[in-house]
């Protein structure tokens, strides 16, 4: 079934995001009202009714396309952790963050994204990464390549001898073990900065126009997307153990995507 569903048109899937953005969350750009911004975790952790009723809106379109498949939103887990557990299971997942860049939504910039995941028994097979505000859709197939806007992606490689430019965990989102590991980015030849939407930044590095990630977390909607994104684009990602990151957990942190395997091999190395 998934299979079948993969080798059709997958337009309904990119229809299903731009319908959820125009209804839920771009007309709460720059509009959000107090009582609509909500600390989840501490002041650094926001949720807003974009997210909560754009993750609703794509819950329900969704699984409508694919039936039998289920839903793993960055919302659905916080209200219900063992709602995460079905990326272990037999269904095929969509994985669902409805505002990637919550933060910079919340501060009316542009630098959010949505970003959907499509998986079945730890393995993505599709992706995609919209976003709103400049109407930029990026889709993923395993196999199939990467797109931006209908044209090929393709992240090449640094030039020999450049600085790499770097976009690792924010400072308000480490602890101080994961600050001290991310320290090893901060040696000549590489330029480190605190990363904004995760979503945008695996875009960069599909892109060509950002040489690396350097994440110290592991929740599947704020990766699986992107990553399948690098990848198809010609770039590589590595745990701390030197193997590709694992959507279902238990990874070696921090990890790295690159815009090749040796720049992954490097960053990781800086990481240990």
């Amino acid at each position: 079934m998934i299979d079948d569903f993969l080798t059709g048109d997958l337009s309904d899937v990119e229809e299903a995001l731009r319908k959820a953005a125009a209804a839920e969350i771009t007309p709460r750009f720059r509009q959000l009202a107090e009582h609509e911004i909500v600390e989840k975790n501490g002041p650094h952790d926001l949720v807003t009714a974009a997210d909560r009723l754009a993750e609703a809106h794509l819950t329900a379109s969704l699984t409508a396309l694919l039936p039998g498949s289920v839903v793993v939103g960055e919302e659905a887990v916080h209200a219900d952790p063992a709602v995460y557990e079905a990326l272990h299971g037999d269904a095929p997942v969509w994985i669902v963050d409805p505002v990637d860049g919550t933060r910079q939504f919340v501060h009316g910039e542009p630098g959010f994204c949505t970003l959907v995941a499509l998986a079945h028994r730890g393995e993505v097979l599709a992706s995609w990464t919209y976003a709103p505000v400049p109407d930029q859709l990026a889709v993923a197939v395993r196999g199939g390549g990467a797109r931006l806007g209908g044209e090929a992606l393709r992240s090449g490689s640094p030039a020999p001898g450049a600085v790499l430019e770097v976009a690792m965990s924010h400072p308000d989102y480490t602890t101080p073990e994961q600050k001290r590991a991310l320290l090893g980015l901060t040696e000549p030849g590489v330029l480190a900065r605190p990363c904004g939407s995760a979503g945008l930044e695996y875009l960069d590095v599909a892109r060509g126009v950002l040489d690396a990630v350097a994440f110290s977390w592991e929740y599947a909607w704020d990766h699986a997307a992107g990553l399948l994104l690098v990848t198809e684009a010609g770039g590589a990602h590595l745990t701390l153990t030197g193997e590709p990151f694992r959507i279902t957990g238990g990874n070696s942190l921090p990890f790295t995507a690159a815009r090749d395997e040796a720049t992954a091999r490097r960053i990781r190395g800086l990481l240990t």
